[in-house]
Order: C-alpha cells, then sequence, then structure tokens
C-alpha cells in the first residue's frame, strides 16, 4: 500500500508542477481558433497551431488519465480484497512504468524547452581534421535523431576545401522537449585521433563547435524590425553550391543591434533562403534573451569563444586510448565508436541530472 500512496503523490506533484490546468486553459484557446471561420486562410499557420494543439491535447489526456489511474490504485487497495491483488499489482508496474518514462518531463520547465531544434556545427582549430571532426559530428547527430525517430532537415551546408565540412545547419523536430533535451550539447567538442590526413600517421587533435538553438518560427514571439536589418542577396558558390549558383539567391542577413549574422545559400529560391535566414535569426535572438535571463553577458555571442583547446565541453579520444569525457558532468565512456554512431543519451540525460 506504501508504494501504492507514494506513486499517486508524486503523480499529483508532478501534474501540479507542470501546470496541466493552464495546460487546458492554452488547449481551450487553440481549439477556439481552429474553430474560427478563416481559420485555413494560412494554410502553414493553421498547420502549425494544429500540432500545437494536437501534442498538447495528448500530453493532457496522459497526465489527467495517469492522475485518475493512480487513485482508482487506491481505491482498489483500500478494498482488501484478496480477489483484486495480482490485478492491483499488475496495474501498480504498468502506471510505475508509465511515470517513470515521463518523469523527466519535470525539468523541462524552460520557455523553449518543447521547441524544435536549429543544430549547427563549425569546424574549429585543426585545419582538414576538424572539418573531418565537423562531418563525423554531423553523423552522430543524425544517428541520434534516426534513432529517435526524428525529422531531420538540412538548412544549410558548406564543405571542406579537402574532406569533412566547415559548417552546417541543421533543423531536427517532430520529437518532444527537443531543446531541452539537446540543449547541453551547446560548446565545443575536442578529438584526438591518430591523423587519416597525416602521412606520418601522427596524432591530431581538433575542434569543432556545436550551436544548439530553439527554432522560432512565428514571427509574433521575435519581433524584427526592418531598420534593423541589413539584407545582401549574392550568388551562391563553392562546394555545395554549385547547383545553385546561376542566380543571385544566397542571402545574408545582419541584425544590426547585436552583430549577429546569418547566411543561408542552401535552397534555389531567394525567398526560400530569406526565410529561413529569418527563422534561424529569431532563434538566436531567443536564445539571447534566455541568456541575458540567466545573467550569462559572456554567452550572448558565440563569436567570443575559440573553437580551441580549453573550452571543450567534450573530449572524444581514439588514440592512445578510447574514451568520451564530458568535462562538466564527468560522464564518461570507453566504448567511443557507439557514441560517435548517436549514443549519446547517456550524456544528454547526465548532463539534465547536473541541472537538479
Amino acid at each position: 500500500m506504501q508504494d501504492y500512496l507514494k506513486l499517486r503523490d508524486e503523480v499529483e506533484v508532478a501534474y501540479s508542477k507542470l501546470r496541466i490546468s493552464s495546460l487546458q486553459r492554452e488547449n481551450s484557446v487553440l481549439l477556439a481558433k481552429m474553430h474560427q471561420p478563416n481559420f485555413w486562410s494560412d494554410n502553414s499557420k493553421a498547420q502549425e497551431i494544429s500540432k500545437k494543439q494536437s501534442n498538447l491535447q495528448k500530453r493532457i489526456d496522459f497526465w489527467n488519465k495517469l492522475k485518475s489511474d493512480s487513485n482508482d490504485l487506491i481505491d482498489l487497495a483500500e478494498l482488501n480484497d484478496e480477489s483484486l491483488e495480482l490485478e492491483i499489482k499488475k496495474q501498480y508496474q504498468l502506471l510505475n512504468k508509465q511515470y517513470l518514462n515521463v518523469k523527466r518531463e519535470l525539468q523541462f520547465r524552460g520557455p523553449y524547452d518543447q521547441s524544435n531544434v536549429i543544430l549547427s556545427i563549425f569546424a574549429g582549430a585543426g585545419g582538414t581534421d576538424a572539418q573531418d571532426w565537423a562531418s563525423m559530428l554531423l553523423r552522430m547527430y543524425r544517428r541520434w535523431a534516426e534513432k529517435e525517430g526524428l525529422k531531420i532537415a538540412t538548412l544549410d551546408i558548406s564543405a571542406g576545401d579537402e574532406a569533412g565540412l566547415k559548417s552546417v545547419t541543421i533543423d531536427i523536430s517532430e520529437g518532444d522537449f527537443l531543446y531541452g533535451k539537446l540543449q547541453g550539447e551547446n560548446g565545443v567538442h575536442r578529438l584526438v585521433r591518430l591523423s587519416p590526413f597525416n602521412s606520418d600517421n601522427l596524432r591530431q587533435t581538433s575542434f569543432a563547435r556545436v550551436e544548439v538553438i530553439p527554432k522560432i518560427e512565428s514571427p509574433e514571439l521575435i519581433n524584427l524590425e526592418d531598420k534593423d536589418l541589413k539584407i545582401d542577396v549574392y550568388r551562391s558558390g563553392g562546394k555545395g553550391g554549385q547547383s545553385v549558383n546561376t542566380t543571385d539567391s544566397a542571402v545574408r542577413i545582419t541584425h544590426i543591434p547585436t552583430g549577429i549574422v546569418v547566411a543561408i545559400q542552401n535552397e534555389r529560391s531567394q525567398l526560400q533562403n530569406r526565410e529561413t535566414a529569418l527563422t534561424i535569426l529569431r532563434s538566436k535572438l531567443a536564445q539571447m534573451q534566455l541568456d541575458q535571463h540567466k545573467d550569462k553577458i559572456s554567452e550572448l555571442k558565440g563569436s567570443n569563444k575559440s573553437n580551441e583547446w580549453g573550452s571543450q565541453i567534450r573530449n572524444y579520444v581514439l588514440h592512445p586510448y578510447s574514451m568520451v569525457k564530458d568535462t562538466r558532468t564527468k560522464h564518461e565512456t570507453t566504448e567511443v565508436q557507439r557514441v560517435l554512431d548517436g549514443g549519446i543519451n547517456s550524456f544528454i540525460e547526465a548532463y539534465l541530472d547536473s541541472l537538479l
């Protein structure tokens, strides 16, 4: 009986912390919008609202049922009916498993924790090895996303001179609390290995910076004024741009007050590249607002952080031994290849646990 009471009480606390009643009010507002006659006049916005409402409804229904079922479990147990004992134990095990699976939700209370993610990788110090390392990191995050059943789209990519990537930006979506889960990947990642690009096969240290920001698609969330934007269009070029370099389709947007620059040349359409650049700019500004709220002024501009020794958040060592170790949480594993194949959940969870 004690275990049943503990489960009910924990579910009650979680229900309160997650502010389910507030989510129900938000859901009602969304449903009212969806019933307006002109709701589908803006198809993209209507789809966005519909998807948000659907996800919100699923979350509300789950927690309402878990709360109701945990209360019913106590009522059954209080009957002291021996014939129901096995059924009650099975019900408890099922409910407890459901609760443990979603318990992590309690940590995701940030304003953008439920947002999709824009993840960028920039090759740092280390020349061709660093550019190859950037492509290895892209593969790692792609593999992780595939294992999690997420959708991945490439927004922009710049190939390396000899191998690998100078930079790449991807969109990760169709998952729960993606920014909340991936925010800890933000920072410099360091690789130590025997270089495949060195004729003497010498040990090489390479760096790449990973930037994780919440994707802000709604213009009303982050107000961009025309006077604050400098927009340049130019012809796409270089590796990866050959198929689009016949027109001035590339777009570079500078946010004058902050100095943030976003350049996109991935699509054939200048309009598509412009919209993508504006979405990324809004997302970067949202991240800055989060940092300002946390009083971390030094983190407001990524360019102030060098992609080199001493600034890394995680080390990946392939030689002279095998080890991946996070410098913040001290979590480590010798299964380097498993990590590089997308097995990063233990590092994500260790970082989230360190925030408690």
